[in-house]
C-alpha cells in the first residue's frame, strides 16, 4: 500500500496502521495540488509497486464562515487543493490505466455537491465542481466505450480532526452537521464502490439520501431551512474555539494550517479483499485515529456516532438500496 501525504506525520501514523495490518506500506510526500508532484508520486507507485489499477480521490481544504468573512486567499487554496487535487489524482491515473484500457477511478463526494449550506461555501464549490467534472469525464468514457470506469461516492457528515485543522471564522467549534457517521463507514462505501465501479455514484447514509432527494424535489424549501437552521447545527459550546483563534470583528479566526487529505488506491486483484497493492495518499499533516494528538478531540459529541450505512447505487434513473 502506497501512502501519498504532505505531511510526515500523517504519513507515519497511515503506514504504521498498514503495517500492524499485515501489509507493505509506501510513503510518499505529495501535495496534491501541485500536478507535477501527483504525477511523479503516481510514477513512483508504479515503479516500486506495479500497475495502477484503482484510483481513489479524497482530497480537500476549507473554511469555514460566511462568505463575506473568508479571503480570496483561502478560497483559492480551498479550490486548488479540493477541486484541482481531484483534477490531477485523475488526471494521472488516466496517463497510466487509458492505454491499458481498465482501471477504476472513485471519487469521494459529498451530500454537498448537490446541496450548498451555509458557512461553507469554499467547500461546497469546490465538491459541486468535482460532481460536474467527472460527469463530463464519465460521459467522454462511455463515448470512447473506454474499459476505464469512474464512480463517486456521496457522503454524508463523518467523524474526522478536520474540525479541528481546517480554519474557521466563526466564534464557536465547528463541527459537522448531525447526523455524524464514523469514518468505517466512509471506508466501506469507498471499498465497495472500487470493488464495483460500475454503478455510477453511492449514496451513503440515510441523510445523505434524505438531503439529495429533498433537493431534487423542494430545493427552495431546503434554502429556507438551511437558513434557519444551518448556521446553529454547524458549531457546538461542547469545546472551546480552536486554539490559536484571534477575533476577526465578531468573529474568530484560526492561524493553524488548513488540512485537505486525498486517497488513491492500486491493486492487481479483482476484489479489494484479496492480497495486492493499494496507495493511500494525503495531502496534508492529517492524523490518522491511532496517531492523532490526545489533546484533539472528537467532534462526535455533539451528535449521534453513526456506526450502521445505509448505502445506495444509483445507475441511470434506477436506485436500489445495496447497503444496510
Amino acid at each position: 500500500m502506497a501512502l501519498l501525504a504532505r505531511g510526515r506525520a500523517g504519513l507515519d501514523g497511515a503506514a504504521a496502521e498498514v503495517r500492524a495490518a499485515g501489509g507493505q506500506a509506501l510513503p510518499v510526500v505529495t501535495d496534491v495540488a501541485e500536478p507535477d508532484q501527483v504525477e511523479e508520486a503516481a510514477r513512483r507507485v508504479e515503479e516500486e509497486l506495479g500497475p495502477i489499477d484503482v484510483w481513489v480521490n479524497n482530497a480537500f481544504t476549507a473554511a469555514f464562515g460566511r462568505f463575506t468573512d473568508v479571503p480570496p486567499e483561502e478560497f483559492l487554496q480551498a479550490t486548488r487543493a479540493t477541486y484541482l487535487g481531484y483534477v490531477h489524482g485523475t488526471r494521472a491515473a488516466l496517463t497510466r490505466m487509458l492505454p491499458r484500457n481498465r482501471g477504476t477511478i472513485v471519487q469521494v463526494g459529498s451530500a454537498l455537491a448537490y446541496r450548498g449550506i451555509p458557512l461553507q461555501s469554499a467547500y461546497c464549490g469546490a465538491k459541486h465542481a468535482i460532481q460536474g467534472f467527472t460527469e463530463s469525464l464519465r460521459c467522454e468514457l462511455l463515448h470512447d466505450k473506454s474499459g476505464v470506469r469512474v464512480t463517486m461516492v456521496q457522503l454524508p457528515a463523518v467523524n474526522t480532526p478536520q474540525f479541528t485543522w481546517l480554519r474557521t471564522h466563526m466564534t464557536r467549534h465547528p463541527q459537522p452537521v448531525p447526523p455524524i457517521y464514523q469514518p468505517e463507514v466512509a471506508a466501506r462505501a469507498v471499498l465497495r464502490a472500487a470493488d464495483h465501479p460500475e454503478r455510477r455514484e453511492y449514496w451513503v447514509g440515510a441523510s445523505t439520501v434524505a438531503t439529495l432527494l429533498a433537493n431534487a424535489v423542494v430545493p427552495g424549501l431546503l434554502d429556507r431551512y438551511l437558513a434557519r437552521t444551518g448556521f446553529g447545527s454547524q458549531q457546538t459550546d461542547a469545546f472551546p474555539p480552536p486554539r490559536g483563534a484571534a477575533t476577526s470583528g465578531n468573529r474568530r479566526t484560526t492561524r493553524r494550517t488548513t488540512a485537505p487529505t486525498a486517497c488513491s488506491t492500486t491493486r492487481r486483484t479483482p476484489s479489494a479483499h484479496s492480497s495486492g497493492r493499494a496507495v493511500i495518499t494525503s495531502d496534508a499533516p492529517s492524523r490518522s485515529r491511532v496517531s492523532q494528538a490526545q489533546d484533539t478531540p472528537s467532534c462526535a459529541t455533539a451528535g449521534p456516532e453513526v456506526e450502521g450505512s445505509l448505502i445506495w447505487g444509483t445507475e441511470d434513473e434506477d436506485r436500489t438500496a445495496i447497503g444496510r
